[in-house]
């Protein structure tokens, strides 16, 4: 194995649409695990958009990551809630839905939870 490796989330090794064209999730995958860049769209909210495909009541992915634009509400399913927007960390538990704030696309950079995220069951 090299000591460098370099990808690009331009040529991701997987990228996996969500359901209304309302964003995409790009994959790179390493020996040290699974990175993602998701980008949701103006409107675009899990339980719409993702669940179909988790068939999960809620999002049961483990989040950590840095929110690189854009702003996003998550509202656990104990009802805690939060905004988090551009520099932002976030760390979230299963259990939780999330939705797009205001008009521009939120990007989210997760090198946590998205290695089976929005990843068709069937």
């Amino acid at each position: 194995m090299s000591g460098i490796v370099r990808k690009s989330f331009d040529s991701a090794d997987e990228t996996r649409p969500f359901e209304d064209g309302k964003g995409r999730l790009d994959l790179i995958t390493s020996g040290n695990g699974s990175v993602g860049r998701a980008v949701f769209e103006p409107g675009w909210q899990w339980s719409e958009h993702v669940k179909p495909i988790a068939g999960t009541d809620s999002c049961q992915a483990a989040h950590v990551g840095y929110v690189v634009s854009g702003r996003m509400k998550v509202v656990m399913d104990d009802g805690e809630s939060t905004e988090f927007g551009a520099g932002d960390f976030m760390e979230v538990t299963p259990g939780h839905d999330a939705w797009v704030l205001g008009d521009d696309a939120c990007v989210v950079v997760d090198w946590s939870g998205f290695g089976d995220y929005a990843k068709p069951t069937g």
